[in-house]
């Protein structure tokens, strides 16, 4: 099955990996994508008439008084949906040639990160993905039988983690339809979508930015990056077979 975001989300491991997929298309440091992606700043979108630049990070107030003097034609964003414009406007054919074009004369960091950017835009360009494709508007939810609920004596239950990570999903996600219903004030629906950001990012990779989701004991929890990775994981552990 799947869960149906009210609010579209990144995916972490594009947006926190080593190095960032997200931020080697976008040009932009992985510090920049995490203030427009936790709604700590505004992302210029299209500059229309305002004296900035696209991509550029605004403050609340800034905001404001731009989009009070040139109205319709200025746009801005933050979250995850800022994201997503802006990667979805990616000419990635036209990002290719010129990089191969300052590839003729750079030097030092500045051509390590040219050739990264390259490699990253090519990979897109020959798989036929979109770059908005890292901005997730669903998440999957596994089969039963991998997080499974068992009964211990005296009717308590014995839970997967994940049973866990996949209700803080689903009751941002219902509060986050509710309040858009009720169209709430933007900065209550803002701290809504950024709760539901950090809800998905525990689930994928518990622990991959700032402090981890923790359970009963004060145990973090275990998410779907640690259900797959290491000795313990599902690939060494069940699928490689014994060695």
């Amino acid at each position: 099955g799947h869960i149906e975001l009210a609010a579209p989300v990144t995916h972490i491991w594009y947006f926190k990996g080593i190095p960032s997929r997200m931020g080697l298309v976008l040009d932009m440091s992985p510090r920049s994508l995490e203030e427009i992606i936790y709604f700590a700043s505004y992302v210029v979108i299209e500059p229309g008439d305002a004296p900035v630049e696209k991509k550029q990070l605004l403050t609340e107030r800034e905001y404001r008084e731009l989009k009070r003097e040139f109205g319709a034609s200025f746009k801005a964003g933050m979250g995850a949906e800022a994201i997503k414009d802006l990667l979805a406007n990616v000419d990635l054919a036209g990002e290719a040639d010129q990089l191969k074009r300052e590839l003729q004369e750079a030097t030092g960091q500045k051509r390590v990160r040219a050739v990264r950017r390259l490699d990253i835009i090519e990979a897109f360009l020959q798989s036929d993905n979109k770059p908005q494709w890292m901005v997730m508007d669903v998440v999957p939810v596994i089969p039963p039988d991998l997080r499974p609920m068992v009964q211990l004596e005296g009717g308590r239950f014995a839970t997967s983690d994940l049973n866990d990570l996949y209700r803080r999903v689903i009751n941002r996600n219902n509060r986050l339809k509710r309040l858009l219903d009720l169209n709430a004030p933007g900065i209550i629906v803002q701290n809504e979508k950024r709760m539901l950001q950090e809800a998905v990012d525990a689930l994928i990779d518990n622990g991959r930015r700032g402090r981890p989701v923790a359970g009963p004991g004060n145990r973090p929890l275990k998410s779907l990056s640690h259900m797959l990775k290491g000795k313990q994981g599902r690939f060494r552990q069940n699928l490689l077979g014994k060695r």
